[in-house]
């Protein structure tokens, strides 16, 4: 896939993102929530100040600075890998997710979380938002393309 077509991803994941955010911030007040499948996920307005789970609360600068330098690291790969159309694929992902996130943080000072599992089930009750996803989507992937590599290296051996 060419260079070009992983950029135009790249924006449409963080126009996504922010679109869903900011629809979801104009129309409905902090804290409402509406199920959508019950039992299952709800739409929430939830304001995260920290990381996933709510770690780190208020920690902002921090985030910041972390972003930046997973966005440089990761925009470095993303041009050493470009005619790796997998690679480049899940860079665009985990970019997409960290860019979304900085964003929020950058402007609002918190990350706007809007998807609630509800299932009642230990770890399995969480909020998230489309950039979580693109980053968790992201990270399964090159896991799996790691392992495929790792296979592919000891097959040869």
């Amino acid at each position: 896939m060419p260079f070009i077509y992983m950029i135009g991803l790249l924006i449409v994941l963080i126009g996504a993102d922010q679109g869903i955010k900011a629809w979801v911030s104009a129309t409905m007040t902090q804290g409402q929530s509406d199920t959508l499948i019950p039992g299952v996920l709800s739409l929430t307005n939830l304001h995260n100040h920290g990381a996933a789970w709510s770690m780190l609360q208020g920690k902002m600068n921090f985030f910041l600075i972390i972003s930046v330098a997973a966005v440089l690291v990761m925009g470095y790969y993303l041009i050493k890998f470009r005619k790796s159309r997998g690679y480049s694929f899940t860079i665009v992902f985990l970019l997409a997710g960290t860019i979304g996130n900085f964003i929020d943080r950058g402007i609002h000072g918190y990350v706007v979380d809007m998807f609630q599992v509800d299932l009642n089930l230990p770890f399995l009750n969480f909020v998230f938002n489309f950039a979580d996803a693109c980053l968790t989507f992201g990270v399964i992937m090159l896991l799996i393309m790691l392992w495929r590599s790792e296979k592919l290296e000891s097959a040869k051996s």
